[in-house]
């Protein structure tokens, strides 16, 4: 690399450089001999404001900055799948086999293993005309993933040479291209700025779901594959845990987890759990689909600014390839913390509460590269993005959480008052939202069942309604409402206790297929409809309570009944029906 300019200020993460007139504007640079990785973000004449993703402790003015003519990239190809990177894609193991414990700064490594040899199988023809997106062939990166080796989304030519089948090296041409009197090798590994969005040949309407086997949002609040989510909540609710729920149970393809700026003692217990999970699916491991991007509070918190683009640049890469992939970002808020640090640093006007103005924007750059796409390729794939949300006190009304409620469509509002009850996933029915119900209906009665959006509607109405008496009975007591609204009372109960309420560590409450989710609904749904013909008799509420026996049944039914013989559920219904057939006898209808 040519030395292209020298330091002349330094300010924590950010440094003025007096740079040659070759500088791009968002160039990838190295500030010292040291090799800081940095990236430019202003030009001024010939002054350049770099943001170092690396500690500048004992950095002094006058140091040479090299400059690499390419904007800040990410590598892709085969081994990337299980692998732990930082916010600008270095290898964590790498860096602690070379560094030890504590990484110094100045050390690198390439981010895929330029030695290991894979298994290239040719699928594309010699002589054909391709484009940006072709396949050319496959290689097994892992037993879960097939990763596909397609040509670069800028390049196109008629293919002159295919490698046979064999191992090959990432940096080994497979294939040759000649576009005119160019000709082009391609090898397996290919780069791609973060920053910039990979081109697609169309977006899609997202309208078939991420089934995540959470019964409140598969069932109530659900997200579409290619969909947005924010996951607010404040310390303590269980973003995190949900999150890691998400990346365990959902039918995405692929996973990708990043962790902006969270505390290290939360990443730690991610980077020692997910290698020893298994993918419920299949029983392997669940890292031979999923890549960690590990960039915490204490690591240097201009990386933490580069993380998500990091991360959603890979999985648009795995979406190219025809494959569905769940992006899970925690947090959003310590990432915006980051740009705020960097704009103080930079003498920028602040905004609300000391954000940039920018901010808005920022996340809308995020959040819009999620989608369902048709690939350059004729494939679809999708990226989901999961971004959790951490607003000081749990106040929902912060900058954050509100420029975020402009650009998802679903919210999924975690209660801490919830969560200290135990109730996972302590998300509040009355302030989370979806948008994407209308869209995904026929997709429900099409594969599941045709009362889904039935259900969920009676479902909600009574946890509305339950919502507005608890109201009174706060003021006054239950006792003093009609049996009718107490029976609304008891039913709200059950719905959250053997519906709502799940327990992640139970093998099978841990996850519960959407026709189980319908099977138990349809129970409870039942339930209320039998009670409010029996009450309208003149019955009251407290026989239906005090001598219907198959309540404890009834709430444990979520665990007992497994997940793919739901006859129980069934037998617990006619015995159901049976108690209460007996208290109506009683009453003239």
């Amino acid at each position: 690399m040519d030395v292209v300019g020298r330091v002349i200020w330094i300010s924590g993460p950010v440094v003025r450089a007096e740079v040659t007139s070759q500088t791009q504007m968002l160039e990838q640079v190295s500030v010292s001999d040291d090799q800081l990785v940095g990236e430019v973000i202003g030009l001024r004449r010939d002054i350049a404001t770099i943001q170092v993703y690396e500690d500048t402790s004992g950095l002094v003015p006058g140091v040479p900055v090299y400059g690499t003519g390419a904007p800040l990239s990410v590598e892709l190809g085969p081994g990337l799948i299980g692998g732990i990177f930082d916010g600008i894609q270095r290898p964590l193991e790498a860096l602690a086999a070379l560094a030890g414990d504590y990484i110094e700064r100045g050390v690198t490594a390439p981010a895929l293993d330029r030695e290991r040899r894979w298994a290239f199988t040719p699928t594309a023809t010699v002589g054909e005309r391709v484009t940006g997106g072709a396949v050319l062939g496959t290689v097994p990166e892992t037993p879960l993933v097939v990763h596909r080796v397609m040509v670069p989304p800028d390049m196109q030519g008629t293919l002159t040479w295919l490698a046979p089948a064999g191992e090959y090296t990432l940096t080994t041409p497979v294939a040759r291209l000649t576009n005119g009197h160019e000709e082009t090798e391609i090898t397996l590994m290919q780069r791609w700025a973060v920053r910039e969005p990979r081109p697609t040949a169309e977006r899609l309407i997202p309208s078939i779901p991420l089934i995540t086997g959470q019964r409140v949002i598969d069932a109530l609040f659900p997200i579409a594959k290619g969909g947005t989510a924010a996951l607010p909540g404040g310390f303590g609710a269980g973003k995190t845990v949900l999150q890691h729920a998400l990346a365990k149970w959902s039918d995405a393809d692929i996973v990708i987890y990043i962790g902006c700026g969270e505390r290290g003692n939360e990443m730690t217990d991610v980077l020692n759990e997910f290698p020893k999970l298994q993918d419920p699916k299949t029983g392997r491991p669940l890292m031979e689909r999923t890549i960690l991007i590990a960039n915490t509070s204490n690591m240097p918190v201009a990386a933490r600014e580069a993380s998500i683009y990091t991360g959603i640049a890979l999985a648009e890469y795995y979406r190219d390839m025809g494959y569905h992939v769940a992006v899970m970002a925690d947090s959003t808020s310590r990432w915006a913390e980051a740009l705020r640090e960097i704009s103080g640093r930079l003498e920028e006007m602040p905004a609300e509460e000391g954000f940039p103005a920018y901010l808005p924007s920022r996340l809308a750059s995020f959040y819009e590269r999620a989608g369902l796409m048709t690939t350059l390729s004729g494939q679809e794939g999708s990226v989901t993005v999961v971004g959790a949300v951490s607003p000081p006190s749990a106040d929902f009304s912060e900058p954050v959480t509100q420029h975020t409620r402009r650009f998802i469509r679903v919210f999924w509002a975690l209660d801490k008052s919830l969560a200290a009850a135990r109730h996972f996933p302590a998300v509040n029915w009355l302030d989370s939202y979806s948008g994407y119900v209308e869209d995904m209906k026929d997709w429900w009665i099409e594969h599941v069942d045709p009362a889904w959006s039935d259900l969920r509607n009676e479902v909600m109405a009574i946890l509305q309604q339950e919502s507005q008496l608890q109201e009174i009975v706060r003021l006054v007591g239950p006792d003093t409402l009609p049996d009718a609204q107490r029976f609304v009372l008891l039913v709200a109960r059950y719905i959250k206790e053997a519906f709502l309420q799940q327990n992640a560590l139970d093998p099978v409450d841990a996850y519960t297929p959407p026709a189980k989710q319908m099977a138990l609904l349809h129970l409870l749904i039942h339930l209320s409809h039998r009670g409010q013909e029996i009450i309208a008799r003149g019955a009251p509420v407290g026989r239906i309570q005090n001598e219907v026996t198959v309540w404890p049944q009834l709430v444990r039914a979520k665990a007992d009944v497994p997940n793919d013989d739901l006859s129980a559920l069934d037998a617990l219904r006619q015995q159901l029906d049976t108690e209460l057939d007996r208290i109506a006898g009683d009453y003239v209808a």
